[in-house]
């Protein structure tokens, strides 16, 4: 067989030069445009791809250190409500006497201390400080009239006081908890804590981390870069300033705007902000580019940004944009040098004889194809090493598997203990306190009695923190408990809940032994008979069920109460972590999720009814633990 040699004859030079000139005139400014144009699209690609990677990473640190600071300013709010239960304050608020102050001050230094705050001072309702913890201090609030400050008017109309400024008197910054004092229904004074928050800005600044909290004013109060602190994220127009300045809350700083050299808005509180790397000359060439992430904090009108740095992801960026040009550049060349081969190639080989070049196509077709079987000979090779692979990888992966289930178990368990120790350590803050001033009193009986209570709330912690332990080792030690024993410790333990409330509570149930750790079933109780209080705090005759029964080899105890109930939509996420309906510093959302694994671990289940007649039920089924012929005599 023989092919026309016509087809690989050269075309006629008066054809052939045309082409050829206008390929050399248009080829070389193709390719560089070419190249210029697929180098900024790899730029840009790139850049693109990498400031999205930035954000979610971002927005994992974000969200984590926000937590962090909202944990940070919402541990002593409790703290000034606390002075209400002190009677040496009330005192102080209806006969100011010298005796009246020097015994209030030495108990506000002492609380002062173990709580670590800054200061902590009472002040009557004109705004004038009648006691303090600083009193020993040559710059002592004693004395100061402090009723411009918006923490006491907010305060003395029963609202709670929230303040971030800098002190009058020393110019120092802190975050102000203010709360009213009442007594019979009437506000008789206002107790305010003072919190120092630059502990934050430190840590930030140990982790290298860029970030800043801006207040309801948009005027950065922490910063891990001091030369921004104090400045304006907004533009704040003339009367907002006069007003500021008029309220002292920032002293007599200037308040100047941080103003960025570019600002490009990338998303619903995602920015791209460039700054002069020196504050003091800004210039383009020293300008540094930042991923601003900005989110709110909860329970304060406050902003929390985090800025991360633009300057790698851009040099990244720009070396990919080369690669890809050189890139293009290399394979234009190499694709232009071997079309010119093929030319020199075809041409010579245009004068050879048909069966020449098909015995040669021919030779080369057999070889391509024993290539290509050896080829997928060796793909289908590799095809049955990598499932016989993956087969070992998934066995490995199954075995895997049940401890993963335990580790995420003792996971929620271990975020949630704060949650669990928060009453006990409530309680021993009270009883501490007044143990010492009934020593002081001579009272001895009363104060063992308050440390003898005090051993059973550690004894408590301690029994707390020893059923984490416990549920990690829960194929071992199941145990048993008392369901009577536990619904009355439960009981306790919320005994000062159901004093303040005309509750009345329902018993259906027989004192049965169930399979599961007795602390574990008191944890559970607590949170079940909780939630039960807090959704009928608004009921004014709150009524709570408690109802057993045995079926099928378990026992079923229904807490049902009659308070506002659960809507649809809350029903949904219930036993998520960290879902609550609650205010931010009343819970975590972790209790539902808690109680339900603690059930799981012994074989048992935490479900949820919601009654016809209103309300909620919640049902706990655990193993039941047959008593033996001897105990049924």
């Amino acid at each position: 067989m023989k092919c026309d040699p016509s087809h690989y004859r050269a075309a006629p030079p008066s054809l052939a030069v045309k082409p050829r000139l206008i390929r050399h005139l248009f080829l070389p400014p193709l390719v560089i445009l070419l190249m210029a144009a697929l180098g900024y699209l790899g730029f840009w690609v790139s850049e693109h791809y990498g400031v999205r990677s930035l954000s979610e990473n971002g927005q994992r640190q974000l969200e984590l250190h926000a937590r962090a600071v909202e944990s940070e300013i919402s541990k002593y709010t409790y703290l000034p409500s606390l002075l209400e239960l002190e009677s040496s304050v009330s005192q102080l608020l209806a006969d100011p006497t010298p005796e009246h102050r020097q015994t209030v001050n030495t108990y506000l230094e002492g609380l002062n201390r173990r709580s670590r705050s800054r200061a902590i001072y009472v002040m009557d309702t004109t705004g004038r400080v009648l006691a303090t913890s600083n009193w020993r201090d040559f710059d002592s609030y004693l004395g100061e009239d402090l009723s411009f400050r918006a923490y006491f008017q907010n305060a003395v109309r029963g609202q709670p006081g929230r303040f971030y400024g800098i002190g009058s008197t020393n110019g120092e910054p802190g975050y102000y908890l203010a709360h009213g004092l009442e007594e019979q229904g009437k506000i008789i004074g206002v107790a305010v804590v003072k919190v120092r928050l630059e502990a934050m800005e430190e840590r930030w600044q140990r982790a290298r981390l860029e970030a800043f909290v801006s207040d309801e004013n948009s005027i950065i109060i922490l910063s891990s870069d001091p030369a921004r602190r104090l400045k304006a994220v907004r533009p704040l127009s003339e009367d907002t300033k006069e007003r500021l300045a008029r309220s002292l809350q920032y002293y007599w700083f200037p308040l100047n705007e941080l103003e960025p050299l570019a600002r490009e808005r990338l998303a619903e509180g995602v920015e791209k902000l460039t700054f002069p790397a020196n504050t003091e000359v800004a210039s383009d060439e020293e300008a540094i580019s930042y991923l601003s992430q900005t989110r709110p904090l909860s329970d304060t009108p406050w902003n929390f940004t985090l800025l991360t740095p633009l300057q790698d992801l851009r040099r990244e960026a720009i070396n990919q944009g080369i690669l890809v040009a050189v890139a293009f550049a290399l394979c234009a060349f190499l694709l232009i040098a071997w079309n010119e081969r093929r030319k020199v190639v075809a041409t010579r080989l245009a004068a050879r004889e048909a069966l020449e070049e098909a015995n040669n196509q021919l030779e080369r077709r057999i070889t391509e194809r024993t290539t290509d079987l050896r080829a997928s000979n060796d793909r289908l090779k590799s095809q049955i090493r990598e499932r016989r692979l993956a087969e070992e990888t998934l066995r490995h992966a199954q075995d895997e598997l049940v401890q993963a289930g335990k580790l995420a178990a003792i996971g929620q368990m271990s975020t949630s203990i704060a949650h669990e120790l928060n009453q006990p350590l409530a309680a021993l803050r009270t009883l501490s306190g007044n143990t010492v001033r009934f020593l002081e009193r001579g009272q001895l009986d009363t104060a063992s009695a308050n440390l003898k209570t005090i051993n059973e709330l550690i004894d408590r912690m301690g029994r707390i923190t020893a059923s984490l332990r416990s549920f990690a080792r829960r194929g071992e030690d199941k145990g048993q408990a008392s369901l009577g024993k536990a619904i009355d410790a439960a009981l306790q333990v919320l005994g000062p809940r159901l004093e303040n409330a005309p509750l009345q509570v329902h018993r259906a149930f027989s004192d049965e032994q169930v399979q599961i750790d007795q602390t574990r079933l008191e944890q559970i109780l607590v949170n079940l008979i909780g939630n039960a209080l807090d959704a009928m705090h608004a009921q004014p005759a709150p009524e709570l069920w408690l109802e057993g029964d045995i079926v099928d080899g378990k026992y079923r105890l229904r807490v049902r109460d009659n308070g506002h109930g659960i809507d649809a939509e809350t029903r949904k996420h219930l036993f998520e972590p960290f879902f609550t309906t609650k205010p931010g510093e009343q819970g975590l959302g972790l209790g539902l999720t808690l109680s339900a694994s603690l059930a799981a671990a012994t074989g048992g289940s935490l479900g949820v009814e919601h009654p016809a007649s209103g309300g909620t039920a919640f049902v706990l089924s655990l193993p039941w633990v047959s008593p033996l012929p001897a105990e049924r005599i």
